[in-house]
């Protein structure tokens, strides 16, 4: 598991350098952004690693990992935007937006370590294609939850699954990583 923990550390801290540059460049314009919205943005990014896994050619040159790395930091602005709720006009300085960033990131690792605990990392002997899938899956159920206004019967809540697809997302880069 020390293994894991670092290997999670790197990929964060990669997300985090891009997530940072952005804020630089566009400040948080991404305040405005429904859940709806983000959701979608990360949908798209899933289904384009689906093809890209999928397709013989490849038109964008732009691989798997560049798509995951988007994945989390959309993930990670949800989990931002649950908390803060949406705004008319950006709201956040480049520092707030990385603190809230770390705050989302550290909840969500936690999270990481105890189910890797629980499972066993079984994750590990799974394959990158099954992982995009997951995301995909947890898309749908977020998107179905959206769709009945957040209320769930007996399922966990919105976050909950943004925070399953920045682990399986950030368990794929670690797999990539390791096949490079």
């Amino acid at each position: 598991m020390p293994e894991t923990s670092k290997q999670y550390d790197t990929i964060v801290a990669t997300c985090k350098t891009l997530f940072i540059k952005k804020m630089t460049d566009y400040g948080s314009a991404w305040r405005i952004l429904r859940l709806p919205s983000l959701t979608d943005q990360i949908f798209i990014k899933a289904q384009r690693i689906r093809g890209l896994q999928q397709n013989e050619v490849q038109k964008v040159d732009e691989g798997q990992e560049s798509e995951f790395i988007g994945i989390i930091n959309y993930c990670i602005m949800a989990l931002i935007q649950i908390d803060k709720g949406v705004v008319a006009q950006p709201d956040l300085s480049t520092d707030a937006a990385t603190k809230l960033y770390e705050a989302k990131i550290a909840a969500t690792k936690a999270l990481m370590e105890a189910k890797n605990h629980d499972y066993g990392e079984a994750w590990r002997d799974m394959r990158v294609s099954s992982l995009t899938d997951l995301i995909l899956q947890k898309l749908l159920r977020v998107k179905q939850i959206e769709d009945n206004k957040g209320k769930t019967l007996v399922s966990e809540g919105i976050d909950a699954n943004y925070q399953d697809m920045i682990n399986y997302a950030i368990f794929a880069l670690i797999h990539l990583s390791e096949v490079s």
